[in-house]
């Protein structure tokens, strides 16, 4: 049995003990939301909230962290079932349900930071009116412009305050027609390596 101690070992010695006391909240497990949670689970954040009220696919696994097995499962307890298999030391909240500014502060309320990593342009707005009206002090990073491939230099970081968009913020999906691995994987970790920055640079690091 390997221990917390050789687990965690080689770590960061000023930002890892923050990110392991950090809670962060993840809208949706799709693409951008599987790929956040895995890239930040492996980093070391100490709690996740993971929301998300569908089922994996098969039309989800060309881009999403799930594999064969789990088709037909919900995306919170598939994406759980996976973390656990290599960190089994993180806190997971769970909740399988559709997010709506009823239930918006009773599911991140305890989140120290929200990434968005929705589908459709209404339910991206709705989320971040909703944490920018209950939370305005507390970080944001949303995502704009995923679709396509390559143009690696059309991606970047927009800041607006407490509100951060990673992405093209041009290009659209085009129904019909899957966004790829490479470049919503791509995305999603700059989303999530900015929320460990600004966890970081939150307590002086």
């Amino acid at each position: 049995m390997i221990s917390r101690e050789e687990y965690f070992s080689k770590r960061d010695p000023y930002a890892f003990p923050i990110w392991q006391k950090a809670t962060v909240g993840i809208a949706g497990l799709g693409g951008l939301g599987s790929n956040i949670a895995v890239s930040l689970a492996r980093a070391g954040i100490g709690k996740l909230i993971l929301a998300d009220y569908d089922i994996v696919t098969l039309e989800n696994l060309n881009r999403q962290q799930y594999n064969i097995s789990q088709i037909g499962k919900l995306k919170v307890d598939a994406i759980a079932e996976y973390i656990h298999s290599f960190n089994p030391f993180i806190e997971l909240i769970l909740h399988s349900v559709l997010i709506t500014p009823e239930n918006f502060d009773s599911i991140f309320d305890e989140a120290d930071l929200l990434l968005e990593a929705f589908d459709e342009a209404e339910q991206k707005e709705m989320l971040i009116s909703c944490w920018t009206s209950s939370f305005p002090n507390k970080h944001i990073i949303a995502a704009s412009g995923i679709a396509g491939y390559g143009k690696n230099e059309t991606i970047h970081t927009e800041h607006y305050g407490f509100l951060h968009i990673v992405g093209d913020l041009e290009s659209e999906l085009t129904e019909g027609i899957s966004p790829i691995a490479t470049r919503v994987a791509l995305i999603a970790n700059v989303q999530a390596n900015l929320a460990l920055e600004l966890l970081a640079s939150s307590k002086g690091y």
